[in-house]
């Protein structure tokens, strides 16, 4: 193991340790009472240190949901280009559904532990709102990357937008319970899947059907 590689394990093992202080004082003593001073204290470094992995209390709350979100694009931006949008994005879900299957107990814990806290603290629940927004829009760049068109084209944002729905659904469910949870992603997916005609997230071509008469 190099000097860096130790480093960088050191910071990682920080950082998981203030969001676990952090998780734990959120939920035992309320989101609004918790000081980043005490969540310092709890990991027995300094305010000023916390500083340097996370911006702000809601930064810390929130880290694993932006984690997911930075880990998921960049399975997108891995996946064939010869895949259909809708298809890179459905791969891409299922890689991280995998991924969290296989989860350690004290890594899915933490997990738990965030969605509980974001589903009860209204504050946090418009934050990670504010992240799926932006992160669609970081999907949506990609998708016309993909497909060779402009951002603000119409035909990447829709097939963007049916695949965040599926997971604004899954957020309409809270639970604690990962495994359902990855089931129930993959059981809307499926759905998707077999309702859309195939080739409806194809680019339009000159002379060809829009995407409202390519959905069944």
């Amino acid at each position: 193991m190099t000097a860096v590689g130790l480093r960088e394990r050191k910071k990682q093992r920080t950082r998981d340790a203030l969001i676990d202080a952090a998780l734990d004082l959120f939920l035992s003593r309320g989101y609004e009472a918790t000081t980043i001073d005490q969540i310092a204290a709890e990991v027995e470094v300094s305010p000023r240190t916390f500083f340097r992995y996370f911006a702000s209390k809601e930064d810390v709350a929130l880290s694993l949901t932006a984690d997911e979100q930075e880990m998921f694009l960049a399975e997108l931006v891995s996946r064939p280009p010869s895949e259909s949008p809708f298809t890179a994005l459905s791969q891409s879900m299922r890689a991280m559904l995998g991924i969290l299957r296989e989860l350690d107990d004290a890594e899915a814990g933490r997990i738990r532990k965030a969605q509980r806290l974001v589903h009860t603290t209204p504050p946090l629940l418009a934050g990670a709102m504010r992240l799926i927004r932006e992160n669609e829009r970081r999907l949506v760049a990609e998708m016309a990357r993909r497909m060779g068109t402009a951002p603000d084209d119409l035909h990447s944002q829709f097939v963007v937008s049916v695949f965040v729905g599926i997971g604004l659904l899954c957020m309409n469910e809270p639970t604690e319970d990962l495994s359902g949870l990855a089931r129930r992603y993959e059981s809307l997916l499926t759905l998707a899947e077999r309702s859309l005609r195939p080739g409806w997230d194809l680019p339009v071509r000159s002379g060809a059907a829009g995407p409202a008469s390519a959905v069944s």
